[in-house]
């Protein structure tokens, strides 16, 4: 257990990572057309450069978070940090889209470094009546970044070009690194001398990079081979990590927990299904609408205000309420936010007020579903289990964003092939996020049957 002052350090550096994320992440995507202009992307591309750092994010954030149990979880969230900065440093310096894309990568990999054993130090540092607080404080840092990432990209971009998101993100992770360095001694190591199991590291990272590699290569064999051998892979994967002496992840928590299983699989279909809104929103209003980026910020805001104006009165029904119910009416209320935006691009000429109302249900359904649903996936396993929880958790929604991605990617591709967006392709480009809506429409009608069925939450004694 870490003193006084050390674990109040200790929050500060996690509240600060946990804003300047969200921040960089949202604040990217009303960037991205600027980015193309300037290094010559096409639509595809455009959509690598938030897929490579989700992609990477949701194929090492597990690995890491055992390494953190084995090796030391400030080790692990000191090393991700200094990758962080580095690399972001760096990419505001990016002059081709191959050196941009390879340092999203290195950022999505420091930041699943951070990711993965942030919350497991604060649960570590702080006694149980104080978690609560703690993590409630965790998570509005989290949707403050959301919610003012749209605006300070919208503002950086138009302003002083998209590079200056990049030297932001590091102004706001430096002073997290000093503290850490500085003030925060103490080391986490609950699973000291057990060994990793690399090849199951190495079987989830392969698989997960060949399945969404794959998908961005469709309608093409190569594609389709890609895929095959991930499936082929995560069949490997299961089997491996049942008969592993110290497993990776402890797959009976998926086989012989309902609760923690169907809250897992709801939150993958869920995200997958709202995750790329944004960027089709940032991408849709400022070239087929034509606002600038800081006016398509503003317009983006609407949803994170919303989700971080509700979210705490979710997380406190969740707690009085079946978070089953509480859940699926959230993603239900984001499948009419999402209906309402494929009706409202059906046309340029459709009013503002109908992308802003969807948005604002988009923003309630997330509200709704995320902090309900992470109190039904913690709530449902026992506390030996809750940084295995917490980083599945994790990667099941880091999952869901880079399939969503992944499917917008193939879309842009069907449709647009190489082309950049220019005005002889709006028609096809419109089509294009028109049909993912509709497909993200599904995956929501599938994430609702996989949040009723996972059953009531049973209370667990500590």
């Amino acid at each position: 257990m870490a003193d006084t002052q050390e674990k109040h350090y200790l929050l500060i550096i996690a509240v600060l990572t946990s804003f300047a994320g969200p921040v960089m992440l949202s604040a990217v995507t009303i960037a991205l057309p600027a980015m193309g202009k300037e290094l010559s992307m096409n639509a595809v591309e455009l959509s690598w450069i938030a897929q490579s750092f989700s992609l990477a994010m949701a194929v090492f954030v597990l690995p890491f978070g055992r390494l953190g149990d084995i090796w030391g979880r400030k080790k692990i969230f000191t090393l991700g940090l200094s990758i962080a900065v580095v690399s972001t440093l760096l990419s505001a310096f990016a002059t081709s889209f191959l050196m941009l894309i390879s340092l999203r990568v290195l950022q999505g990999i420091g930041m699943s470094m951070l990711y993965s054993t942030s919350v497991a130090m604060l649960i570590s540092s702080y006694l149980p009546a104080e978690r609560g607080r703690v993590l409630g404080i965790n998570v509005a840092a989290v949707y403050s970044g959301i919610s003012l990432g749209p605006v300070i990209g919208g503002i950086l971009t138009q302003n002083f070009g998209w590079r200056s998101i990049f030297f932001l993100f590091a102004a706001l992770q430096l002073p997290a690194l000093v503290l850490l360095l500085a003030r925060v001694r103490t080391e986490w190591r609950e699973a000291q001398g057990e060994k990793f199991d690399i090849a199951g590291a190495l079987l989830f990272a392969a698989m997960l990079f060949c399945l969404m590699y794959g998908f961005s290569l469709l309608p093409a064999a190569t594609g389709i081979g890609m895929i095959v051998i991930g499936i082929i892979g995560l069949a490997a994967f299961v089997a491996w990590e049942r008969k592993a002496a110290s497993p990776m992840f402890n797959i009976q928590l998926l086989t012989k927990n309902r609760m923690f299983a169907f809250s897992n699989l709801a939150q993958m279909l869920f995200y997958l299904a709202i995750f790329s809104i944004a960027i089709i929103l940032s991408l849709y209003l400022q070239y087929v609408k034509g606002f600038s980026p800081q006016n398509a910020g503003l317009i983006i805001l609407a949803q994170p205000v919303v989700q971080a104006a509700l979210s705490p009165v979710a997380g406190r029904l969740s707690d009085r309420v079946q978070p089953r119910l509480i859940v699926t009416a959230g993603v239900a209320t984001a499948l009419v936010g999402l209906l309402i935006l494929f009706a409202a691009t059906a046309t340029a000429n459709t009013a503002l007020l109908f992308i802003i109302v969807s948005l604002v249900l988009l923003g309630a359904g997330l509200a709704f579903f995320a902090a309900p649903n992470t109190n039904a996936i913690m709530g449902s396993v026992e506390r030996k289990y809750y940084g295995v929880g917490s980083a599945l958790e994790m990667a099941t929604r880091n999952v869901g964003m880079a399939f969503s991605m992944g499917i917008l990617m193939l879309l842009f591709s069907l449709y647009m092939g190489t082309a950049q967006i220019t005005p002889e392709y709006y028609a096809a480009f419109v089509n294009s996020i028109r049909m993912a809506l509709l497909i993200y429409a599904g995956f929501c009608v599938c994430g609702i049957v996989a949040s009723a069925a996972r059953g009531k939450v049973v209370s667990r004694q500590e």
